[in-house]
């Protein structure tokens, strides 16, 4: 199958099975549950934000939709128990990040299949247990900073919002879900037709309403996605991406190239979309960029890409980072914070890929 026609096929798959499951509220009726593990303890609270967060992106479609589903009541929680507005970005931020290269996810898919069209698939769990690593020492950083062992002396503070009793349907759903991975993880069937499939049982058994499902799907990223992905192509059937690779390798050596290309990304990420356009347009760089740096391994450069563009994400100017602010409670100045956060990410980026490098080759 034609490589834009298959990214077309597991993105509507993907995003329609998750659409449903949003459509009859079992995502956030599920979240609203996992919340309530916290029993009021503050000190808890933020690291629970970043786990619901990162299994929300890990099982759905990707950080930024598990950002404007965590987002509010988290804002609205987690600031009654006493936590600062930009610590919770942080958490949640970091959070879908770490789960959003997830083989299941939106954006996983993205990146996996981009990766596999320059000769680097198979690498799935690896690339994601990096990706994820980074997001969690960067997670760690910010509740140590920003006030997360403070809040352990405060005791209880007032409970998670309700969480109503999941309903027949919602059940059902989270059942679908499950079976559609399983099959995936264990019979290695193609997950968009896979995730085609378990949509539709969803749907036949009118577990959701269909209108409401289709209108959750991401249709401008799709598009977006597919679009620039088939440009690239045409852009490196032309010879335009061979250029942009000698300009890097030119300044480049094997030893700087890690931390080069991560500040490269990350800068440009600060104010674009990650998987809609620095992913698709760098992650093809990798192989022949490699290739001209002996010694630099392909897979080490393209999980360099992964994170050296995700890290900065919060920035306000990302799309994470909006969502933050918009749900955060009136006067609450995120702002300023999380710019400093976002542009400090850019050289904190090009560190951890650059004392990283060793560890994420095969």
């Amino acid at each position: 199958m034609n490589a834009a026609l298959q990214l077309l096929v597991t993105l509507t798959g993907v995003t329609l099975l998750f659409g449903c499951a949003q459509a009859n509220g079992t995502m956030e009726a599920a979240a609203r549950h996992a919340l309530r593990m916290a029993g009021g303890r503050a000190a808890l609270l933020p690291l629970l934000f970043f786990a619901l967060s990162a299994l929300l992106a890990m099982a759905g479609p990707g950080a930024i939709l598990s950002t404007a589903l965590m987002a509010p009541f988290a804002m609205n929680t987690g600031v009654r128990a006493g936590l600062s507005p930009f610590l919770i970005s942080l958490m949640i931020g970091n959070g879908s990040n770490a789960g959003n290269l997830s083989p299941f996810s939106t954006i996983g898919v993205i990146v996996h299949g981009l990766m596999a069209q320059g000769g680097l698939g198979g690498q799935e769990y690896r690339v994601w247990f990096f990706h994820a690593s980074a997001h969690i020492a960067l997670a760690g950083i910010a509740y140590l900073l920003f006030g997360g062992l403070k809040l352990a002396g405060k005791g209880r503070a007032e409970a998670a919002a309700e969480a109503p009793r999941l309903s027949r349907a919602q059940w059902a759903t989270l059942a679908i879900t499950a079976a559609w991975m399983s099959v995936v993880v264990f019979w290695k069937q193609p997950i968009g037709w896979a995730a085609f499939a378990a949509a539709a049982i969803v749907l036949l058994l009118r577990l959701a309403p269909p209108g409401e499902a289709a209108r959750r799907m991401p249709w401008k990223t799709i598009a977006l996605v597919v679009g620039i992905s088939t440009a690239v192509g045409f852009l490196e059937r032309a010879g335009g991406l061979n250029w942009f690779r000698d300009a890097i390798a030119a300044f480049s050596t094997p030893q700087s190239v890690h931390a080069v290309v991560a500040a490269l990304t990350g800068a440009i990420s600060a104010y674009s979309s990650t998987s809609g356009v620095v992913l698709p347009a760098f992650l093809p760089l990798a192989p022949g960029l490699a290739a001209r740096l002996p010694g630099t391994d392909p897979l080490a450069l393209a999980i360099t890409i992964n994170i050296g563009s995700a890290v900065v994400d919060v920035s306000p100017l990302s799309t994470i980072g909006a969502l933050c602010i918009a749900a955060a409670p009136e006067g609450a100045r995120l702002y300023r914070s999380l710019l400093l956060w976002g542009l400090a990410m850019i050289p904190a980026g090009a560190l951890i890929c650059y004392l990283g490098a060793p560890l994420f080759a095969v």
